[in-house]
């Protein structure tokens, strides 16, 4: 059987005045020692199908990105300056929905989490540390390998997937964010909530397949983290049923 393919979603900047489809390489590293195939799937919104899209791969992965949701998607007013993906979001957003209606395995890693939530009609707290009684979630200063090391613990939902998979309610996770989930989509359920409350992984409630998003990254070096591997082994092992169902639907008849 041919090699599981992991379609990974792009973010599209300007950089020297030309338009850029990027991911970074952590996903693509995390992807491919789970065994798949990484495919970089560039935002072009409307210009290329979701069903097209959907139909090539055997999952779906959302990365993080420094940049931050047009909150005119969950009905917020713009904020002028912010570093926007106006391209990512049109792509993303419906393709978000159309993954999980084809029971195609979906995995969003922190504004990917955002994105599911925002994809199915929850909105977004755009400075948590702003809030009463909230932890400051952004990343501390230095270099990058600073940027990654665990921040908070976190405490899995008894009786969720991910406590399910994982085997403990608490596991401690790094922290590289400044939005949250403000209102929980009605179709999602939570996960995992932070100290402060905050939550930090939902799932798709009824989807046929993985359909899980976080707000922490476990694509930094998942080989070091058993909580990483545990998201990693289940997403892979969903998509290795997509990939089968693909083929079995691919034969010839009668064989």
């Amino acid at each position: 059987m041919a090699a599981v393919v992991i379609g990974i979603a792009s973010c599209c900047w300007t950089l020297e005045r030309q338009q850029h489809h990027l991911v970074g390489e952590e996903c693509i590293a995390a992807v491919s020692a789970m065994g798949a195939v990484p495919v970089l799937l560039p935002a072009l919104a409307a210009q290329q199908p979701a069903a097209m899209l959907l139909s090539a791969i055997d999952g779906l992965l959302l990365p993080g990105s420094l940049s931050n949701i047009d909150p005119r998607q969950y009905g917020a007013p713009a904020v002028p300056g912010d570093f926007a993906d106006p391209a990512r979001d049109a792509t993303n957003l419906p393709l978000i929905r159309a993954a999980v209606a084809a029971g195609v395995p979906l995995f969003g890693i922190c504004r990917g989490l955002q994105e599911i939530n925002v994809a199915f009609g929850g909105t977004l707290t755009r400075a948590v540390q702003d809030e009463p009684g909230r932890l400051d979630h952004r990343e501390p200063a230095g270099e990058r390998e600073a940027l990654y090391q665990p921040a908070h613990d976190i405490r899995l939902v008894p009786g969720g997937l991910l406590h399910g998979w994982y085997g403990e309610p608490v596991a401690r996770v790094n922290s590289l964010h400044q939005q949250g989930i403000a209102r929980l989509a009605p179709a999602l359920r939570a996960e995992a909530h932070a100290p402060d409350g905050l939550i930090e992984a939902v799932r798709v409630e009824g989807a046929a397949a993985f359909a899980l998003g976080v707000q922490w990254h476990p694509e930094w070096r998942p080989q070091e983290n058993r909580l990483s591997q545990t998201l990693f082994s289940a997403f892979r092992d969903s998509c290795l049923l997509r990939r089968q169902l693909r083929a079995k639907n691919a034969a010839p008849a009668g064989r």
